[in-house]
């Protein structure tokens, strides 16, 4: 539930001020998150948790602790007092399976409200649903079955585009792992299976399964440490179902052992990651998936999801995400539309689809590019493609994003590592985006006026640039020589007219 200001509506925010928090009240940890940016690709200005391990005490006796509970009232103060101070109005609070599942949940509950919170308590399959909304506002065209690991409980759900079905909560989160796993793998094995079983759960074979969870994530980190993935970010990391496994099950022998460092996990993620390996192996083994994806967006962002008006859901989160960065940038998006209009014939046969909305997205950014200072701007640059927390892209799109920005700035090779990414047709798909873009910048320095009186178009096998008598003169050895190089990278003769 969300509170705003006495008038019922939210403060106007700019899009970079804080302008929405969600305070989850999770079995692990209690987490808040400021939120600001486009609706449809927020982005997060704040992040803190503090570990209570409210899910402790319930799975040993079904009570919230008095420590634990005490550790989340502190922090839920702390959250109440700093939301006040920054003047953030519009504040949702939800509470999962600890608090749903504990004899004293309802009073922990009354104390939340006491400090000035208007806390949900999430049902399972709310719990469930809410976090595949999360999923599916991140990849958009999510088919296949969502699970969401957290300290006690498992969620899945099957999500085809924003439909979810089939939603079950089941009490198997990472706090109860290690008293399943007591008795050894085989009775482990045999309990996940009893309680998929009991929740009436099957998957079809050859489906995509999307994981959420911190504990996940940890396992995403350490599979592509262990894969030398040329991309840092566990969001969007794609892993073959044979290649989990066999992660999963060395991992899941490691239990007891000193763990192994990885960078970005903490020490407590990386102690439960045997058990967290442990269930993941059960957990493809049973639903046979074809594929694992790892997503960063889960429960928080459902709830961020199921606010948002239908007009906002439809948007690409991608291009939304691109065009309040680059308007950071001092890029004006609607100029990015224009450029990617004016180039859009200098492509490959064949393409368009998906391809165009990652097209624009590398138009925007190679034309923000051109702002950084000269001895910066290809790492820069290839950072923003590879390591920015986009939403809505593949770790494949994500290599194509960098070569066409490195493409606009002149620049045809790639780190082998990035090349593996790409068959040679995207490649060069790619690069001839960030060279037509190169062109343009060139051309007119991307001002309407010279767009508008000029085109660029493909007649029969040659690239031609018709410019209107006035601007003749803004044709020099420079633009001639980006023309050529443009055309020969298509395979065709350059003309100017």
């Amino acid at each position: 539930m969300a509170s705003r200001d006495g008038s019922g509506q939210s403060q106007r925010a700019g899009p970079r001020s804080p302008s929405r928090a969600i305070i989850d009240i999770g079995s692990n940890t209690v987490r808040l998150v400021i939120y600001g940016g486009p609706q449809r690709a927020p982005e997060i200005l704040h992040n803190e948790k503090v570990a209570a391990r409210l899910g402790k005490g319930v799975a040993e006796n079904g009570l919230l602790s008095e420590k634990a509970s005490t550790a989340a009232l502190v922090s839920l103060r702390r959250y109440r007092a700093l939301l006040d101070l920054i003047g953030v109005r519009t504040v949702d609070v939800v509470a999962t399976a600890a608090v749903r599942d504990a004899r004293n949940g309802a009073a922990f509950l009354d104390e939340v409200r006491a400090i000035g919170f208007a806390p949900r308590l999430l049902s399972g399959e709310e719990e469930a649903v809410t976090s595949a909304h999360g999923v599916t506002g991140a990849f958009p065209d999510a088919h296949g079955v969502v699970g969401d690991l957290g300290g006690g409980s498992l969620e899945l759900v099957d999500v085809d585009g924003g439909s979810c079905t089939h939603g079950v909560s089941m009490p198997l989160g990472t706090l109860r792992l290690p008293a399943l796993r007591a008795d050894g793998d085989r009775a482990f094995a045999k309990r996940i299976g009893n309680a998929l079983d009991r929740a009436e759960w099957r998957a079809t074979p050859g489906t995509t399964l999307y994981l959420v969870g911190g504990s996940l994530r940890a396992f995403a980190r350490y599979a592509m440490v262990r894969s030398e993935w040329p991309i840092d970010d566990p969001h969007g990391f794609e892993l073959p179902a044979a290649a989990a496994l066999k992660f999963a099950r060395t991992l899941a022998r490691r239990k007891g052992l000193s763990p192994v460092p990885i960078a970005g996990v903490s020490g407590s993620r990386l102690t439960g990651l045997p058990d967290t390996a442990a269930l993941l192996a059960v957990l493809v083994r049973k639903l046979e998936p074809a594929r694992l994806v790892f997503s960063s967006w889960g429960l928080r962002e459902g709830v961020l999801w199921e606010a948002m008006p239908t007009a906002v859901r439809t948007q690409d989160p991608l291009v939304a995400g691109v065009s309040a960065f680059i308007n950071d940038q001092g890029i004006s998006p609607s100029t990015g539309t224009m450029v990617a209009g004016w180039t859009a014939s200098a492509r490959p046969a064949g393409s368009g689809g998906r391809h165009e909305q990652l097209r624009l997205a590398a138009t925007m950014l190679s034309l923000a590019s051109a702002r950084i200072e000269p001895n910066l701007r290809a790492d820069h640059a290839r950072d923003w493609a590879l390591r920015k927390r986009w939403i809505g892209i593949t770790a494949r799109e994500r290599a194509m994003l960098a070569a066409a920005i490195i493409a606009n700035a002149g620049k045809m090779e790639l780190p082998p590592t990035l090349t593996a990414l790409l068959s040679p047709a995207a490649l060069r798909e790619a690069q001839a985006w960030g060279l037509a873009t190169r062109l343009c910048r060139r051309f007119t320095y991307a001002m309407p006026q010279g767009l508008s009186a000029s085109t660029l178009t493909v007649e029969g096998d040659t690239l031609v640039l018709a410019v209107a008598p006035g601007l003749a003169e803004l044709v020099n050895e420079g633009v001639s020589r980006d023309l050529k190089a443009l055309a020969a990278h298509l395979g065709l003769k350059q003309d100017v007219r």
